[in-house]
């Protein structure tokens, strides 16, 4: 996406985007990465009383998990900003899901190729609603395990569908997923426009 000049109003265009994907996947820690605001987020010390509900055999060594949002902020350009709300993962936090996504522009669907089965459901809900969302393979260890064509194929996703590496980690890597989504927003609309009901 490139920087543009300020619109002629000067007025600056803000933009809700939705973080989402299964447990452990890295929501919180791409919020963190990308805001330029201490992000809020809603995490909670695990108990006991999460056993056996939260399976943790894959995100070894996690201690806390989000129990309503995360949020933050990044200024894209001079007239562009966007406010990020992260989703819990675990399936008993989903009843918050739709307050979540009202008013957002798109989605990006986190994913672990470890546990792609995770994911399903945020794309299923995301398809439902007819939101744009792209999905971005969480390079954990700085390592692309696989193919983002291959990830597509075993998601079962649109061809349109962009299907991005990053590392949540990294601010400018997260910073590319979020003007991936925005650039892709913006031609799905296009299109709509042009083409007739």
């Amino acid at each position: 996406m490139s920087h543009r000049p300020p619109t002629q109003s000067g007025r600056v265009t803000s933009a809700k985007i939705v973080i989402a994907g299964g447990f452990g996947v890295g929501k919180t820690t791409l919020v963190g990465s990308v805001s330029e605001i201490t992000p809020l987020t809603t995490e909670a010390i695990m108990t006991s009383a999460g056993v056996g509900v939260d399976d943790t055999r894959q995100v070894p060594g996690k201690a806390t998990t989000t129990v309503a949002m995360d949020f933050g902020r990044i200024t894209i350009d001079r007239d562009l900003i966007l406010y990020l709300f992260g989703t819990p993962g675990q399936t008993r936090f989903w009843f918050m899901w739709d307050e979540l996504v009202r008013g957002a522009i798109g989605a990006v669907v986190l994913v672990d190729t470890r546990r792609l089965a995770d994911c399903f459901a945020a794309i299923d809900f995301f398809e439902h609603r007819r939101l744009p969302y792209l999905v971005a393979i969480n390079c954990f260890d700085g390592m692309q395990y696989h193919d983002p064509q291959d990830v597509r194929d075993a998601l079962a996703i649109s061809s349109d569908v962009p299907v991005v590496a990053c590392d949540a980690r990294n601010r400018e890597s997260t910073k590319h997923v979020l003007i991936s989504l925005v650039e892709y927003v913006l031609t799905m609309r296009r299109s709509r426009a042009v083409t007739p009901a």
